[in-house]
């Protein structure tokens, strides 16, 4: 077996515009809008965390401030609350500061995912990394990022996580064409087309937010001219590098999620995203439940 390069560092694009929030959104980054009492872009991050990645880099832009301050000591506050005597609380605060090394740089344009993973460039250097998206939350019960990278160091290359979609919403997403290999969760990509027609989807398995990408994927993406909406497509260099050898950044592998995923990109979903995750609790889910139950019988839904 290859001895490949392990994977220690995690890229967390965070400059979108958070345009489908809007107007919560014209002040407050999108990726800190709470799922419940924890802003969504911690989830992410303890998800890093949890797969043996504890050096973040952050992709943020204008108005973001808010998520460098979430990572980082509120001595007002934790003083405030230790003067009360309320740990549990002080705990709280405290948590997101103590889960990794957090570093931030800024995309001065929205030019797109690739665009944002390429500003990753000067920090992650020549090794290989993982990309985690803000709007895709994986349930920490499945382990989908620890097995990506198992997957990275069996065969090299770039991983994608693909999920199965219905054939009407693969517009959605990036789509893969896909060969099975030996393992029964892990397919190889032969190609890869961002947000195809229904009709023209190679198949209906999506990539969903979670990427283990060789480091090969800068110099392919300064070379990538902008593609589906007149942006730099991560997608469309990972098509590349899918058809190029192990000794030029490739292959491309997929593993194939049949787990638990919860997507906050849209207000639906995002709501939807909430109450999965209260009901979840087990301190709000007694409580939270039978009102749940009663608000929908007395709306006759």
């Amino acid at each position: 077996m290859a001895d490949f390069d392990p994977v220690t560092k995690a890229v967390v694009p965070a400059a979108g515009l958070g345009t489908r929030f809007l107007p919560a959104t014209k002040a407050t980054p999108k990726e800190m809008l709470p799922i419940v009492d924890k802003p969504a872009i911690q989830y992410v991050v303890e998800e890093a965390v949890s797969a043996g990645l504890l050096d973040v880099l952050m992709v943020t832009g204008r108005n973001k401030r808010s998520i460098e301050d979430h990572f980082d000591v509120a001595y007002e506050l934790e003083d405030a609350l230790r003067a009360k005597g309320d740990e549990e609380r002080l705990n709280q605060v405290k948590e997101p500061v103590d889960l990794a090394t957090m570093h931030y740089v800024r995309q001065g344009e929205p030019k797109g995912l690739g665009h944002a993973v390429l500003c990753a460039k000067q920090h992650v250097g020549h090794e290989p990394f993982a990309c985690l998206l803000g709007d895709d939350l994986i349930d920490p019960r499945d382990p989908l990022l620890k097995r990506m990278i198992e997957v990275r160091a069996t065969y090299g290359g770039s991983v994608v996580a693909l999920m199965e979609v219905p054939r009407e919403h693969v517009s959605l997403y990036g789509a893969a064409a896909i060969e099975p290999t030996d393992e029964d969760d892990v397919v190889r990509v032969t190609d890869l087309v961002e947000k195809p027609p229904a009709d023209e989807a190679p198949s209906n398995w999506a990539i969903i937010g979670r990427y283990v990408i060789d480091p090969a994927v800068f110099d392919v993406l300064e070379r990538t001219p902008p593609g589906r909406g007149g942006e730099i497509q991560l997608t469309d260099a990972l098509r590349t590098l899918a058809s190029t050898s192990s000794d030029e950044g490739g292959p491309v592998h997929g593993v194939l999620f049949r787990g638990r995923r919860y997507d906050t990109g849209n207000k639906l979903e995002y709501l939807q995203t909430v109450v999965q995750f209260a009901a979840n609790r087990d301190d709000l889910a007694p409580e939270f439940l039978p009102w749940l139950r009663e608000f929908l019988d007395k709306s006759g839904q």
